[in-house]
């Protein structure tokens, strides 16, 4: 089966510019595809310098959406929003000031990427830190999703006026231009060594391996692969119900299963259902007392705005309507216009019989 690669560097362009990080790609582009990706062939798809986040969005979801391996190579700098003091992945345009709107969530990684089999995600980054970010990450682990392995480090930021190399990820492409990719806890290890003089002692090591054989999401992932939807969502219901009786409905557990069988209905083509499910789940967020700009409470109503304008039914379109348009004037998210949207989109569905 052909892998996926997703070579995403990325940071500010101007005085806030951490690291160079676009000056790796010329390097993992003269990788050979299926090198990079450890398959016999593989798909790449390059990202150097993106401006928007939704658009990284986009590509990281096609990336995640393809079946077979998918290696993601990180290189850039990450900040907090100011808000919510969350790591983001720093885009061309991201200032301090313009974090949350301008830059790459670090959670949407995991958002994203939850889905996939056990074992078939690997991250490879090359991050450098803000001193805000830096301060938080030493106590708090960057998190990229239970599912994957993360291999990589974090580089504290550079001294004043000097803009970073990506030391880690160009000796990670250089190894790999041999021809032949080890496994990614070798490959990591190889590039470790190569840069061990200017990193010793200061670089956060990220190496988490990634999950074993027994995970139900790799069963429910082969199900909805195999066309076997209803199956897949019986799966997931089980394991809903088991969450909810052991730990309670508004309990991480029991809503993690919840936001499985939303996306499950996704995949089977049926949006309305998708979106009642993901209305529900922010619901129950918002209930249990989380901030409506919580990172889950946002990605729940986004998700179901999205599967709203797949649903075709008018009548159902309607209802689902007018829930999200209350919904989303508690949680307007970070897209501008987003109450708008939902409110002109009704006024239209108004009109039709």
């Amino acid at each position: 089966m052909p892998g996926t690669v997703l070579l995403l560097a990325a940071s500010p362009v101007g005085k806030g510019r951490l690291v160079d990080a676009a000056s790796v790609l010329p390097v993992l582009a003269a990788v050979p595809p299926a090198v990079l990706a450890g398959t016999d062939t593989a798909n790449v798809v390059e990202l150097a310098d993106p401006l928007e986040p939704q658009a990284v969005l986009t590509r990281l979801r096609a990336a995640a959406a393809a079946p077979g391996p998918l290696t993601v190579y990180v290189t850039g700098q990450l900040q907090l929003d100011r808000r919510q003091r969350l790591p983001h992945l720093a885009l061309a345009r991201t200032t301090p000031s313009t974090a949350r709107y301008t830059a790459f969530p670090w959670h949407w990684f995991r958002e994203e990427l939850r889905l996939r089999p056990a074992g078939a995600t690997t991250l490879l980054l090359d991050l450098h830190a803000d001193a805000e970010t830096w301060e938080l990450l030493r106590s708090t682990p960057l998190d990229s999703g239970r599912g994957n392995a993360v291999h990589g480090r974090i580089a504290p930021p550079p001294s004043r006026r000097t803009v970073a190399a990506p030391a880690y990820m160009k000796a990670v492409a250089t190894i790999l231009r041999s021809g032949v990719r080890p496994p990614a806890e070798q490959l990591h290890q190889q590039a470790l060594s190569r840069i061990a003089p200017e990193s010793a002692g200061t670089d956060l090591v990220l190496s988490t391996p990634g999950p074993s054989a027994g995970d139900p999401h790799a069963a429910i992932t082969a199900a909805v692969q195999a066309g076997r939807h209803s199956d897949a969502d019986a799966l997931a219901a089980r394991y809903e119900q088991a969450a909810v009786a052991a730990h309670g409905p508004a309990s991480e557990e029991a809503l993690h299963w919840a936001e499985v069988r939303a996306d499950l209905a996704m995949f089977a083509g049926d949006a309305a259902r998708s979106c009642h499910t993901w209305l529900t789940i922010a619901t129950a967020r918002l209930n249990a007392g989380q901030a409506p700009d919580a990172p889950a409470v946002e990605a729940a109503v986004d998700r179901a705005h999205h599967q709203w304008g797949q649903v075709r039914d008018t009548t159902r379109a309607r209802e689902l309507g007018a829930a999200l348009a209350e919904l989303r004037g508690r949680v307007p998210g970070r897209r501008e216009g987003a109450l708008d949207h939902v409110q002109r989109q009704l006024r239209q569905l108004q009109t039709q019989p």
